[in-house]
């Protein structure tokens, strides 16, 4: 069951982001503590805040709770979501109560926009991390095993592969979407930072 700082969020419709008390009350949520009565006030939050972090944990929990009633709130997130990492979150929760087809429009829709990426993020490696790591799409070839899903993940390969070496490695996540370093933030910095020195000359300070 949610606590009192939610329950009062949701209720009133009024709260503050920067509060600690609502943050904590956010990231210490548990999927198997959430009961059914919970769901609409958490759906109600997750639309409401603007802090990314804040969604993504939502969006975590109610992605690892099974009931059908929150299939329609996975259609929307992904709607929501610009981030193809949210997007993909929000395919896992959706997947469980969907039929293939419905899936393969979606990832269909998925496909174009990561094709589009590299026009302007062409060094997009923060998304093609998660998207390649073991939860996301390896995890939904390893439990759904969709063509959708292994055409998508070729492609998200591709783009990776088209990146410079500088780019990659430094992360990944686990399968509970813990990042796991590679390499230390300095070291990473260092990596990218020199690569656009080397494109750009020495007077590049990377920010």
């Amino acid at each position: 069951m949610i606590n009192k700082a939610l329950s009062n969020a949701y209720e009133t419709g009024s709260f503050y982001e920067g509060n600690m008390d609502f943050r904590e009350s956010i990231f210490n949520l548990e999927p198997k503590l959430v009961e059914v009565e919970d769901f609409e006030a958490l759906r109600y939050l997750y639309f409401k805040v603007k802090d990314i972090s804040l969604r993504h944990k939502l969006l975590l929990v109610l992605r690892d709770i099974y009931n059908s009633q929150l299939s329609e709130f996975f259609r929307k997130a992904y709607k929501k979501e610009r981030s193809l990492k949210m997007k993909l979150i929000a395919v896992r929760g959706l997947v469980k109560y969907v039929e293939e087809h419905e899936i393969s429009k979606i990832m269909s829709h998925f496909m174009k926009i990561l094709i589009k990426r590299p026009e302007h993020t062409p060094y997009n490696y923060k998304e093609y991390e998660y998207l390649r790591s073991p939860s996301g799409l390896p995890y939904l070839i390893k439990e759904y095993g969709y063509n959708c899903f292994h055409q998508v993940l070729e492609q998200v390969e591709k783009q990776y592969d088209a990146m410079p070496f500088q780019f990659k490695n430094h992360y990944t996540y686990d399968a509970n979407d813990n990042i796991v370093e590679l390499r230390t933030p300095d070291e990473m910095d260092q990596m990218i930072e020199e690569f656009f020195n080397e494109q750009l000359g020495d007077n590049y300070e990377i920010l």
